[in-house]
């Protein structure tokens, strides 16, 4: 079967208030964009057959103050990758917001704790990223955590098998492409600064694309093996 899912991305929606690290800022759109994009997903899902799912990675403010309402007017539901480090910071979730957030339907995930590559780091590192991030944002949340979010998509295969043994239910990264429902790897779309909904959406659900995201998946699953 060809895949027949997508996952968009957002990390913030509006000017961002915290100064953005280098190169995130074109990741940040506007709430315009951010608004007409989740407008559309309804006549695209109606065009194409596929299911559109949206995401959000970092934990921003923009994440409760224009992602939220704007998902409860048209009737979705988000998952929110949470940076453990910045819980309560100027700029981002709060604990409050974040059981808010939970609240109106939504799914809190991780992103882990300091937004650094988890090639890179070594046991008492992955341990910081993957296990007491998940535990900091649950005792914020009151509830499980069994998503993660990749940061910069960056990944490898100790990486996903690390991810595995820690009993993760999904893990989601940036490796563009259509996916299916419920698979444990799930490759996301970020939208960027010059996405215009108008034109952008439909050629991320051709068939061409429902070919691709299942070529990908088999050379994923061949390579990775997870």
């Amino acid at each position: 079967m060809l895949a027949n899912t997508m996952y968009l991305t957002f990390h913030g929606i509006g000017a961002p208030i915290v100064p953005p690290a280098e190169g995130e800022l074109r990741y940040f759109v506007t709430a315009d964009i951010f608004r007409r994009t989740i407008a559309g997903l309804g006549e695209l899902e109606a065009k194409t057959g596929i299911e559109a799912h949206v995401t959000f990675d970092d934990g921003n403010i923009s994440d409760y103050e224009v992602a939220l309402p704007t998902l409860v007017e048209h009737g979705r539901r988000g998952i929110f990758f949470v940076l453990a480090g910045r819980i309560g910071q100027h700029g981002y979730l709060s604990a409050a917001q974040i059981r808010e957030i939970a609240a109106a339907g939504m799914t809190i995930g991780s992103h882990g704790h300091d937004h650094v590559d988890w090639r890179r780091l070594d046991a008492a590192g992955r341990r910081r990223e993957l296990v007491d991030a998940r535990k900091t944002i649950e005792d914020a949340l009151g509830a499980p955590v069994a998503y993660a979010s990749i940061p910069f998509g960056g990944f490898d295969q100790a990486v996903l098998r690390q991810l595995k043994a820690e009993r993760y239910d999904r893990v989601f990264t940036s490796s563009t492409g259509l996916t299916y429902r419920d698979v444990w790897f799930c490759p996301r779309r970020s939208l960027t600064e010059t996405f215009d909904p108008a034109t952008g959406l439909l050629p991320f659900a051709s068939a061409e694309q429902k070919a691709r995201g299942l070529a990908y998946r088999i050379a994923r699953r061949l390579r990775y093996r997870w």
